[in-house]
C-alpha cells in the first residue's frame, strides 16, 4: 500500500491554472535588523506573486535580501528582525500570525530546502528517521506507515536502494544525496509552496543539474509553486518562468524569464549576467566582476543603491532611487539609465 506519494508525471503545466490566483502574493514585504543600535534596512518594499505550477527565480548577490525575504515568508527570522508588509498564502495572511499558528503552515503547506544539508541534517540520526520526524510532525500516522512513506519519499528524490539507503547517516551520503534527503524531507506533507535556497551551491554543475530537473520533476507531479534562490543566473535562465533580480534589499527587475534575458535593462542584471562562464570564451580568460561591494544596508543613502558601482551612473541617480517601473509588457525595472533607452 502506498502511502498519499504520487507517481512522477511529464506532463506539461497547465497554462490556465498557472493563470488563476496566485498561491502566495506577497507586499511591501519589510525587513530590519535592530542589533546594538543600528537599523539594517534588508528588504526595502518587495512585492512578487506565484502560483502553484509556476516557477519564480529570485537571484543576487549574497547580501541582497533573497533569502532574508523568503525566512521572513517562513516565519523563520531571528527576534531582533521586525517585518512589516503582507503575505497572503491561499487567501490567509501569514505576517502577525504567533508561532503555534505560523507551525501549522511551515512544513506542512509551506516547506524550504536549505543551502548546506551537512549543517542541517542531524549527523547522529538515521537519515529515514528524520524523514519520520517530519512526517509525523504534521501527520496523524503510525510509526510504520510514516516508514513506509518516508522509504517512498526517497525513491521519489530517486535515491537508489531507498530501503538501504534509510538506515545510513548523513556522513555515508554525497553532497547530492543528502540534498535529495533534504527535498524528501521538505516534500513529506506534499506543500503547496517549495522554498529552495541556494540548494544546488555546494554541488558539481552535473549534480545541480540533476537536483533542478528533479525539483522541477516534483513540482510537475505534486502540482506545486517553486521558489529558487541563486547567485546564479544561468540557473535561472534554464529552470524558471519568472525572474526576479534583487539587489540592497530590493527588487530592482523583474520579467518572465524569456524576455528578461533577451531584453535585460537593470545594469546590474548585465553586470551578472556578463561574470557567467561561457564556452565561447578564450580558455584561462578572466571572468568578468562587478566591481566595488554591495552598500551597508544600516546606511543605504538617497540614491540609487547600484550608483557607485554603476558604468552608466549619471547625477539622477545620485538624488533619488528609482522606482521599480513597470515599462514594457510584464517588463519592469528600477533604472533611470537602462539598456536599451540610448543612454549612454
Amino acid at each position: 500500500m502506498s502511502v498519499l506519494v504520487p507517481p512522477l508525471s511529464t506532463a506539461a503545466p497547465d497554462d490556465r491554472r498557472a493563470a488563476e490566483v496566485a498561491l502566495l502574493e506577497v507586499r511591501d514585504l519589510q525587513v530590519r535588523f535592530r542589533r546594538h543600535g543600528r537599523v539594517a534596512h534588508v528588504v526595502n518594499g518587495l512585492d512578487f506573486s506565484v502560483s502553484r505550477g509556476r516557477t519564480l527565480a529570485i537571484i543576487g548577490e549574497s547580501g541582497s535580501g533573497k533569502t532574508v525575504s523568503c525566512r521572513a515568508i517562513m516565519g523563520l527570522l531571528p527576534g531582533f528582525a521586525s517585518v512589516a508588509g503582507s503575505v497572503m498564502f491561499a487567501g490567509e495572511q501569514l505576517l502577525g500570525l504567533p508561532e503555534h499558528e505560523i507551525r501549522r503552515y511551515r512544513g506542512a503547506d509551506i516547506a524550504m530546502v536549505f543551502q548546506d544539508p551537512a549543517r542541517s541534517l542531524n549527523p547522529t540520526m538515521q537519515v529515514g528517521k528524520q524523514i519520520m520526524e517530519a512526517i509525523r510532525e504534521h501527520l496523524p500516522l503510525s510509526s510504520a506507515l510514516a516508514r513506509q512513506r518516508a522509504v517512498e519519499l526517497l525513491e521519489l528524490v530517486r535515491i537508489p536502494s531507498p530501503a538501504r539507503r534509510f538506515h545510513e547517516y548523513p556522513h555515508q551520503l554525497s553532497g547530492g544525496m543528502r540534498q535529495r534527503v533534504m527535498i524528501a524531507i521538505a516534500l513529506a506533507c506534499h506543500p503547496k509552496l517549495l522554498i529552495a535556497d541556494e540548494a544546488t551551491t555546494a554541488l558539481d554543475v552535473t549534480t545541480q543539474a540533476q537536483i533542478m530537473e528533479l525539483l522541477l520533476d516534483l513540482q510537475r507531479a505534486l502540482d506545486m509553486a517553486l521558489i529558487f534562490i541563486s547567485h546564479d543566473l544561468g540557473l535561472a535562465a534554464s529552470y524558471s518562468d519568472e525572474v526576479i533580480v534583487m539587489y540592497a534589499g530590493r527588487a530592482v527587475e523583474r520579467a518572465p524569464t524569456r524576455r528578461l534575458f533577451e531584453h535585460v535593462r537593470m545594469p546590474y542584471t548585465k553586470a551578472l549576467l556578463e561574470a557567467i562562464p561561457r564556452l565561447d570564451r578564450p580558455a584561462h580568460l578572466q571572468l568578468p566582476v562587478v566591481p566595488g561591494r554591495p552598500p551597508d544596508p544600516s546606511s543605504l543613502g538617497s540614491g540609487c543603491s547600484f550608483g557607485p558601482r554603476c558604468p552608466r551612473v549619471a547625477d539622477i541617480c545620485w538624488d533619488s532611487a528609482p522606482a521599480l517601473t513597470e515599462h514594457d509588457s510584464e517588463h519592469w525595472w528600477a533604472c533611470f539609465r537602462p539598456y536599451g533607452s540610448g543612454a549612454r
